[in-house]
């Protein structure tokens, strides 16, 4: 019989957890209660949560007084999509290929998806770059979009994924007649939607959150990001903490939306993902 833990072990876990939770929040907090304060209170100093003055002209300002910032959105909205639906696909099929499919460098194959996990991204951005300029690809949806297609990272966990997938369910199919594709997109990708919704949440949030790519390959600003776009409130001489406040809080909803909405499916995706 396993052994119960102390009642008291129970409860220092409990409050480490509620004060983690509150370090996460509190800045979180702040952050919101300052898009609806004035610059001068931000800048005033101290730390409070109730604005003494509450408005809503920074929201109205970024909307309407910032002409571009609407475009950033669209921008940033496209990618994160284009991202999303695009790793769905070429990571699934990927890795059912691996997992399934007996082909020469099989195993090759998957030994240099795990080296490329290793490589960090920073190493390769010089080198994505360069290539970006050769195809003429600077200030275009395509450098922002064609290099986030496909990650080694989900590839590997889609194989693992259908590594574990029945192979009774395949040989049922194949009897009833659907090829390789049919059992794929009608038999395997059904099943694997708690896999792909995991996936999805982390490339939604990595491409809608990426900085440093649209940094290196976009100069016009109508083809920024948010992310880009944020930081064009901030000037050499004075920093408008207002509207960075209120876009920020702009910023954080489509991905708060995004996880509160396929949670349940993360969580089956981490456990399905993870073993057997």
């Amino acid at each position: 019989m396993a052994k119960q833990p102390k009642p008291w072990i129970k409860y220092v876990i409990y409050s480490l957890l509620f004060l983690y939770a509150a370090v996460t929040m509190v800045p979180f907090l702040w952050a919101l209660s300052s898009s609806f304060k004035t610059l001068e209170e931000i800048v005033a100093g101290g730390i409070s949560f109730i604005p003494k003055h509450f408005t809503l002209q920074n929201y109205y300002d970024i909307f309407v007084r910032e002409p571009l910032f609407t475009r950033w959105m669209f921008n940033s909205a496209l990618i994160a999509v284009v991202a999303t639906v695009c790793n769905i696909l070429f990571n699934s099929m990927a890795g059912y290929a691996l997992a399934r499919i007996d082909f020469i460098g099989n195993k090759v194959m998957f030994l240099i998806i795990l080296g490329v996990q290793m490589i960090p991204g920073q190493l390769t951005i010089v080198p994505a770059y360069l290539i970006m300029k050769e195809l003429g690809w600077l200030n275009s949806y395509a450098a922002l979009t064609v290099p986030m297609m496909a990650n080694a990272t989900f590839t590997f966990m889609m194989r693992q994924f259908f590594i574990n997938f029945p192979k009774e369910l395949e040989e049922a199919s194949q009897l009833d007649g659907l090829s390789r594709f049919g059992i794929f997109f009608r038999i395997a990708l059904p099943l694997a939607v708690p896999a792909l919704a995991a996936q999805m949440i982390f490339v939604f949030m990595g491409a809608w959150n990426e900085f440093l790519k649209p940094l290196m390959f976009v100069s016009d600003k109508s083809m920024f990001t948010l992310t880009l776009g944020l930081n064009t409130f901030k000037g050499q001489y004075i920093s408008y903490w207002n509207y960075i406040m209120a876009a920020s809080m702009v910023f954080t909803l489509p991905a708060l939306l995004i996880y509160a909405f396929f949670n349940r499916f993360f969580i089956k995706g981490i456990t399905f993902t993870g073993g057997k």
